[in-house]
């Protein structure tokens, strides 16, 4: 018979991707509040040691470890995560963060733009799920979460085709691995954030129902804690707002 599975609590080493500007920014201090040990990982080295500083002030205690990682880049995305997990004893839980938004409507000239977004949404994903899954696998447990997009639940025209496709694929890896880990003591939580305005959309137009970044992340860490299979964050209005995507006619979501 299986062991209770760990508490969120228990969730005590955490490593984050994309950690060096917002959401990855934000949850970050919201676990260093905590008390938890963090490895994050980012491209921009500097902002991360930047980013310890103040999390060592919240908590002196906490053992904060840095990597420097492009997840375009998947060989050092696969060892850069069992490394990180060795300098903090091991891995309870993994936050697959990174992520960008480029591009532009297809047929347009755009494609390199769009296939980056896809290589580090959909592939550089893929790398941190397999590289996290096979250190839970040896220990048995840990709990796998992916950051997704409310977009995830309708194709968008513009320059959010190919991020929405990204987003889709990517919930959709979750829930094949959580039909893989049922019976296991592997949790994962898919989380569906809706307009949360950060750096990584600062230059886009007004948003639908958008939050700011510190709400956001307020939220998803909430979401996170909670281990939930799947959520929409924040919680309202995007449940709602995800069924009327799904049913919502083409004209209408090409004015999004």
């Amino acid at each position: 018979m299986l062991k209770a599975a760990l508490m969120p609590q228990d969730r005590q080493r955490i490593l984050i991707t994309g950690a060096s500007s917002g959401l990855g920014r934000q949850l970050a201090r919201r676990f260093a509040e905590q008390g938890r040990d963090l490895a994050l990982c980012a491209r921009r080295l500097d902002r991360l040691e930047e980013l310890r500083d103040e999390l060592l002030a919240i908590s002196p205690n906490s053992n904060i470890v840095l990597r420097q990682l492009d997840v375009t880049d998947f060989d050092d995305v696969l060892a850069a995560i069992p490394e990180c997990a060795e300098q903090l004893g091991g891995l309870d839980r993994m936050i697959v963060n990174a992520g960008m938004m480029a591009g532009g409507r297809l047929g347009t000239g755009k494609f390199h733009d769009n296939a980056l977004t896809l290589q580090t949404n959909v592939v550089g994903a893929l790398a941190q799920v397999e590289a996290a899954l096979q250190i839970f696998r040896k220990q048995g447990h840990g709990h796998l979460v992916m950051v997704s997009s409310m977009s995830a639940f309708r194709g968008l025209g513009k320059y959010l085709t190919t991020y929405a496709a990204s987003k889709r694929a990517v919930a959709h890896l979750m829930e094949g691995v959580r039909v893989d880990l049922v019976g296991t003591k592997i949790k994962t939580t898919t989380l569906y954030p809706g307009f949360i305005r950060t750096e990584l959309n600062e230059n886009a137009g007004k948003m639908l129902f958008e939050v700011n970044e510190e709400t956001g992340a307020k939220a998803l860490h909430r979401a996170i804690e909670q281990e939930k299979a799947q959520a929409c964050v924040p919680w309202w209005p995007w449940a709602l707002m995800s069924l009327a995507l799904r049913l919502a006619p083409d004209s209408m979501v090409r004015k999004m």
